[in-house]
């Protein structure tokens, strides 16, 4: 049979988890009950009829598994993570790969030609500068 404490420390999955099984149940009786688990139980089995084996039976399992529910919850969290990981892992290889595609289309333009691509940056050089030069100046 569950303790007082062990009781009150999961009061909140107990009290949801025998609303989830005995609808009939309304927060006022549970409220009732929640003293010790001897009042509890016969809460229960008033309103609902049910066996006190099978009340207590059902209140040791709640508490039991109130442990496996943040060991549920950190799974999730933890398969999370590992999903997110590996989005974040194919979106890297996504943009190194058109870096790569990139840089050997350039590298494809300047073997070609060269003298263009050697004008074309000087001109985007020059470009640059007087641009820089300008907002360095307005300040």
């Amino acid at each position: 049979m569950v303790t007082r404490q062990e009781l009150e420390g999961k009061w909140n999955e107990v009290k949801g988890r025998l609303q989830d099984r005995w609808g009939q149940l309304t927060d006022d009786e549970l409220q009732r009950g929640r003293g010790s688990a001897n009042e509890l139980v016969g809460v229960v089995q008033q309103k609902t009829g049910e066996s006190r084996r099978e009340i207590e039976a059902f209140l040791d399992q709640v508490v039991a598994e109130g442990g496996s529910t943040v060991g549920a919850a950190k799974e999730a969290a933890q398969e999370y993570v590992h999903q997110a990981s590996e989005a974040v892992h194919a979106g890297y290889e996504q943009v190194a790969e058109s870096v790569r595609s990139t840089y050997e289309q350039a590298e494809s333009a300047v073997r070609r030609r060269p003298g263009e691509s050697v004008a074309v940056a000087f001109g985007a050089g020059i470009i640059t500068g007087v641009v820089l030069g300008l907002m360095l100046k307005s300040r």
